[in-house]
């Protein structure tokens, strides 16, 4: 498993990995649905003078097999970083989210001024919940009812892990 950044090379195998149910209805309702290759092509095209990288294609086997990244929360919040990741359906179980997770919280941490990294997990997703928990990230709180998805509201557990 490697992180390989963003190009427009990729938008295509992004947009098709991207655009499955399982992993849009694991994310934030601002994501185009469906998600096209224009879509990704817009995306890649915000990510790719950042400089250190923010976002990364995971890259398994010679395929994209996902992606991960962070935004560096702003004002008061600027010692705050926000991950966020999926991994494409065929590759759940190799645990491959579990080591990107590990490597990009390395990242983070060497080349971001935080101390603080914070997943939000809905609560139907168990999966994230344990590649975080394998990560030393830890369940700081649960904000009940917090979420409105796909018609339900639902629990939104807030996973975090802290600088040593």
């Amino acid at each position: 498993m490697e992180f390989v950044p963003h190009t427009i090379d990729f938008a295509e195998a992004f947009a098709k990995i991207k655009n499955t149910p399982e992993i849009l209805d694991n994310g934030y309702d601002k994501t185009p649905n469906p998600y096209t290759k224009k879509d990704a092509i817009d995306f890649i095209k915000l990510q790719v003078d950042k400089n250190p990288k923010e976002r990364f294609l995971i890259y398994w086997n010679n395929e994209v097999a996902g992606e991960i990244g962070i935004t560096v929360k702003e004002d008061v919040f600027r010692l705050n970083a926000e991950i966020g990741y999926f991994i494409s359906k065929p590759y759940w179980g190799k645990g491959l989210a579990t080591k990107a997770v590990e490597k990009m919280t390395e990242y983070t941490f060497a080349n971001f001024d935080v101390i603080r990294i914070v997943a939000g997990v809905f609560d139907f997703n168990k999966s994230s919940m344990k590649v975080l928990e394998k990560n030393g990230f830890y369940l700081e709180s649960v904000r009940k009812k917090a979420v409105l998805k796909k018609g339900k509201i639902i629990d939104d557990y807030i996973w975090v892990k802290l600088k040593e």
